[in-house]
């Protein structure tokens, strides 16, 4: 292994931390966090999704994203509600609340990508978006 500003994880945990505690920081002032946006984000795309899905889209894992959920749930964001099709599964809810925050979040996310994405291209964006999806899938291997 070469010097560590070579070694992959070290420049994407890098950038993604950067990015991330920059963005926190600006989500307190609304009183909100990154985690709570990776939820309404996923809610946002498909509301009613079960925990499971939320867990997997949000890269949550299911123990943090229940106390997350029941907190956003106290604070009045998001319902939890039976699925008709199957009594034990809970799906998720965006409130009125929710929305009226997520659309608040929405343009200081959209200014952080724009930000990070500053002089690429847009067939360099395409190919860096492609390049981490497959990333993060390759880890899959690890999982045996």
């Amino acid at each position: 292994m070469g010097p560590l500003e070579e070694y992959l994880p070290y420049l994407l945990n890098r950038a993604g931390a950067r990015i991330a505690a920059a963005f926190n920081a600006e989500m307190r002032q609304i009183g909100a966090s990154l985690q709570v946006w990776r939820v309404l984000a996923a809610l946002r795309e498909q509301d009613g999704r079960r925990m499971g899905d939320l867990s997997k889209t949000t890269s949550i894992e299911v123990s943090t994203l229940t106390r997350l959920v029941d907190n956003m749930e106290k604070d009045g964001l998001v319902v939890r509600r039976r699925d008709s099709g199957d009594a034990r599964a809970i799906s998720l809810y965006v409130t009125r609340s929710g929305r009226r925050l997520t659309q608040r979040i929405v343009p200081v996310a959209e200014r952080y990508q724009a930000v990070a994405l500053k002089g690429f291209t847009v067939g360099e964006v395409a190919v860096l978006k492609r390049a981490l999806r497959r990333l993060y899938d390759n880890m899959d291997a690890l999982d045996g």
